[in-house]
């Protein structure tokens, strides 16, 4: 296979962009009928100073345009609902200057970066209202797939679900040698997937009940990128799409509308060693995957998701049930396409996991039962964001613009967890999230086994932070498909024991903890989050 070299690439995409595209209407209108195009979140480069990618970003509130009639309060990063998609190169220092303009507390949090706990962005980074935060930290990534978003503690599920995330681009030597798509917003697409529910008016909704804590909160209206069942016109015979599972709680079986293989490169940390045909994939909140689509003129097709129930008990992840259905995004191709190479089924070289060199073996239970604290719920009015347990208040208990009510239509309060009451209790190793006590104490230069067992009858999505870590086993089987790459995120289905290889590196703090947590985010909140600290 000849290589094909990045100016190539790029001397293509500026002639296929220029070039007029011609599409029939009459064969794909069915299919584009009342659909918006795709928005493709904006390539956010930063500017250098000092040797140091500086990036400048505003958290703001607003109102966003959802389409099919959908419109209400949102959060977005130097946009109206989402953020921009920040592009960063392997080896640089990034700056990212964080202006909070909520009106509320909040926190940003580079999801997959290994970085000092200081820069993190986690809850105990904090940043009031008004407030300027500037962590720096090199980018010791390989080239993938991260994100940024919302982690405030007892508030990351309102502020994610209204809009406060965004994605990032790490590119690397060893990924630009390889001959894959590379052009932003031509042949590759970063797709945020995420499922909300509107109320009668169209406005989106955030209603915490003691149900909602317990499963998650589920949608049944499909956002691609922040527009409902969008559209995109594929001018290229092969595309990248690069896919985060950004809901709060769903669990995507995703697959196409003809039943199509597809070729899937990447894992939440990158590029895996070798790509490998699918049909369908399965992502939970936080994870991320990169997979290659042949496009054939003339063949529209779906990216469609089944939501997965989260009440599967012991069924086998290939037999768990669907809840629903969601039609994602659909993909048109244009009258003329233009040939690419076909995608290498070998990728970078990724050393086999050593479990030998682990100094101990940590074990992590995630349990949940009666007896933890219950919101407190309030009967929704027309344009509230639900009630939540601290009476509509803001995140420090203030009234701010995101707080209870109704403002012109559209508020966003509640949605907090806290205050008293029986419920449901959400635990790591019989513990719920305590800012104040460290769980763990790691030490530098070490390697460790971390044991992950779900007792729970609900799968959870266990992230850690500052590592990529590899999958050693489940329930002493081998990892297959995307869980042979790089992780930071992993299911972990009921009755089941994941072995994790995590090394530390790099940095130490004996004050400022990591987190290691549940990401569905209604769990998190609730409690199923632990703290720990590398020391050297």
């Amino acid at each position: 296979m000849g290589m094909v070299s990045r100016r190539q690439w790029l001397q293509g995409a500026a002639a296929l962009v220029a070039a007029p595209l011609v599409l029939r209407p009459a064969r794909f209108g069915a299919w584009a009928a009342d659909t918006p195009s795709l928005p493709v979140p904006p390539l956010e480069e930063g500017r250098m100073a000092g040797g140091v990618r500086v990036f400048d970003l505003t958290i703001r509130a607003g109102t966003h345009d959802f389409g099919a009639g959908r419109r209400g309060s949102a959060i977005g990063i130097n946009a109206d609902y989402g953020g921009p998609t920040l592009r960063m190169r392997a080896g640089e220092t990034v700056q990212l200057n964080v202006s909070n303009q909520l009106g509320e507390t909040t926190t940003l949090h580079w999801h997959g970066f290994h970085l000092p706990a200081a820069a993190d962005g986690g809850p105990h980074q904090r940043i009031a209202p008004g407030a300027v935060w500037q962590p720096r930290f090199p980018v010791k990534q390989k080239a993938g797939l991260f994100w940024y978003h919302s982690h405030l503690k007892g508030y990351t599920g309102r502020q994610v679900y209204f809009g406060q995330a965004g994605t990032i681009l790490v590119e690397d030597e060893e990924e630009a040698r390889l001959p894959l798509p590379l052009v932003y917003g031509v042949d590759d697409i970063p797709l945020v997937l995420q499922d909300r529910v509107f109320d009668a008016a169209g406005q989106p909704v955030y209603d915490l009940t003691p149900m909602t804590i317990a499963m998650g909160y589920i949608g049944d209206v499909p956002v691609v990128n922040g527009a409902i069942q969008p559209h995109f016109i594929a001018r290229r015979r092969w595309l990248r799409l690069r896919l985060l599972n950004g809901s709060n709680a769903s669990i995507y079986r995703l697959s196409f509308s003809d039943r199509r293989r597809f070729y899937v490169i990447g894992s939440d940390g990158g590029l895996l060693p070798r790509a490998y045909r699918a049909r369908r994939l399965i992502l939970a909140p936080g994870e991320r995957a990169q997979i290659l689509v042949e496009v054939r003129p003339g063949r529209p097709f779906r990216l469609e998701g089944e939501v997965l129930s989260p009440m599967m008990g012991m069924r086998r992840r290939r037999r768990a049930r669907a809840m629903r259905r969601l039609r994602f995004l659909d993909i048109l191709p244009a009258t003329v396409l233009e040939s690419g190479p076909r995608p290498p089924r070998r990728l970078i070289r990724l050393p086999a996991p050593q479990p030998a060199r682990a100094v101990r073996t940590r074990r992590f239970v995630m349990e949940m039962g009666m007896g933890g604290p219950m919101m407190r719920h309030r009967s929704r009015r027309r344009g509230s964001m639900g009630g939540g347990m601290m009476g509509g208040n803001g995140p420090m208990g203030g009234n701010g613009p995101m707080s209870g009510g109704s403002a012109g239509g559209g508020g966003m309060g509640g949605g907090a967890m806290g205050g008293g009451g029986m419920g449901m209790r959400f635990t790591i190793n019989g513990k719920t999230m305590d800012m104040e006590r460290i769980d763990e104490v790691v030490r530098l230069g070490t390697d460790e086994i971390w044991e992950v067992i779900n007792r729970s009858p609900m799968p959870h999505p266990f992230h850690v932070h500052d590592v990529q870590f590899r999958i050693l086993d489940r329930n002493g089987r081998r990892p297959r498909g995307l869980e042979r790459g790089l992780k930071d995120t992993v299911l972990v289905w009921p009755r089941e024991r994941v072995r994790l290889l995590l090394s530390f590196r790099d940095y130490a703090d004996p004050e400022l903890p990591y987190m290691y947590h549940c990401h569905t985010l209604e769990h998190e909140d609730a409690g199923m989050m632990g703290q720990f600290v590398v020391v050297a």
